[in-house]
């Protein structure tokens, strides 16, 4: 019996001794068997494949999480947004709530990376450190993107001022236009035919919406109490749609080609993004900020935008890192439906059948472009090296 148990614990640790030498990638010279070589591998396999799924199945959680997050955000905040610049009496400086976020941002992710680091306020100082002063031109990199982001944002309020609601989610889908073309540019990605014919059924399905009839009782429109410029807002929206496309392309080129984390980056945006947004804040309202103070007219409606922007621009950064630009916007057109229905019921915006037509050709284009590519045939296999021609 002792003898038999002394040859079963010595076969035991032979397979433990495999699979350890194994993994390291040397074969143990205690392996005694080809079956116990071959169970060793199956077992360093299997927990191979562990691994890869659980990591796949991770992604793809967090790819389609962030996106739904995206949807309802987008809709919440221009629903909110509008709602702020709809009221009568006081108005509050848009460019102080653009100036807020970016900083709320960068705040929010340093707590983030403080967190990670289990509060060590040491560690985090030296990644930042190292990060972001030790690598001037890594960080100048993202001054660019920061840059169009914060002029972005800001148009975005001059747009959903003098447009209506949904007049504006629909016309701000026009950034997947010019996400796409960047991305074939910059990043030389190839689109499908169906894919330029979706994108070609969303700019139709803008431009339809924007032709309004000349009877003002036809028109898709809400009731505003606040004067509106309509051309201002049109102008506004479709320079925010350039200015998205390429800044969205650029900042996905510098996230995808670093190994910089995602929170450093957002940091980074957050401190251009703030230093841009007080200049444009002084050199547009610092007149009346210094009259009234920075956070005149401020409600909680107010803060609620600048938390929903700030959230938004987090979610983005993930919706880039695990996803790419165009299924970011595509995703975020779903936000058209929601939009359009409660601005139905809260500003009694009146739909007629043109801006039916238009939204459907916008949410056509979404579903045909989101669309799976069919997968690609198999080659055929080779004939033997026989002398024939395998025709």
């Amino acid at each position: 019996m002792s003898i038999n148990n002394s040859n079963m614990a010595a076969s035991r640790e032979s397979g433990r001794e495999a699979v350890v030498n194994i993994g390291n990638g040397n074969v143990s010279p205690t392996v005694s068997s080809k079956a116990d070589l071959a169970g060793a591998m199956s077992v360093r396999q299997q927990v191979q494949d562990s691994t890869t799924k659980e990591g796949a199945a991770t992604h793809l959680n967090l790819k389609y999480v962030s996106l739904f997050l995206l949807v309802l955000q987008n809709a919440s905040l221009i629903l909110t947004m509008r709602y702020t610049r709809n009221q009568p009496g006081a108005m509050y400086f848009s460019t102080t709530a653009v100036c807020v976020t970016e900083f709320v941002k960068m705040t929010t992710c340093v707590f983030i990376l403080l967190y990670q680091h289990k509060g060590n306020f040491v560690e985090l100082g030296k990644l930042l450190w190292n990060t972001i002063v030790l690598q001037p031109v890594d960080t100048l990199k993202v001054a660019v993107p920061a840059f169009i982001y914060t002029v972005q944002n800001n148009l975005m309020f001059i747009g959903v001022s003098n447009l209506s609601t949904a007049t504006f989610q629909v016309t701000y889908q026009l950034k997947i236009l010019t996400t796409a073309l960047c991305m074939v540019v910059m990043l030389r990605r190839s689109l499908s035919a169906s894919q330029w014919v979706a994108l070609i059924l969303l700019f139709a399905g803008v431009a339809i919406i924007q032709i309004q009839p000349s009877d003002p009782a036809k028109r898709a429109a809400e009731v505003s109490h606040t004067e509106q410029n309509y051309i201002h807002g049109l102008l506004a929206v479709i320079v925010a749609c350039c200015f998205s496309g390429f800044a969205g392309v650029y900042f996905e080129k510098i996230l995808k080609g670093s190994k910089t984390s995602i929170w450093v980056r957002n940091i980074q945006l957050g401190l251009f993004g703030t230093l841009i947004g007080l200049v444009g804040m002084i050199m547009k309202d610092g007149q009346g900020i210094s009259e009234k103070g920075m956070f005149y007219a401020y409600t909680p409606f107010v803060w609620a935008v600048i938390g929903l922007q700030a959230f938004g621009g987090l979610t983005i950064a993930v919706v880039v890192k695990y996803a790419d630009n165009i299924l970011k916007g595509f995703a975020t057109s779903v936000s058209i439906i929601i939009s359009t229905v409660a601005a139905v019921y809260l500003f009694h915006f009146q739909v007629n059948l043109q801006f039916c037509l238009g939204a459907g050709l916008v949410i056509s284009a979404i579903f045909l472009y989101g669309r799976p590519k069919p997968p690609e045939k198999a080659p055929s296999p080779e004939q033997p090296a026989n002398g024939g021609s395998g025709k």
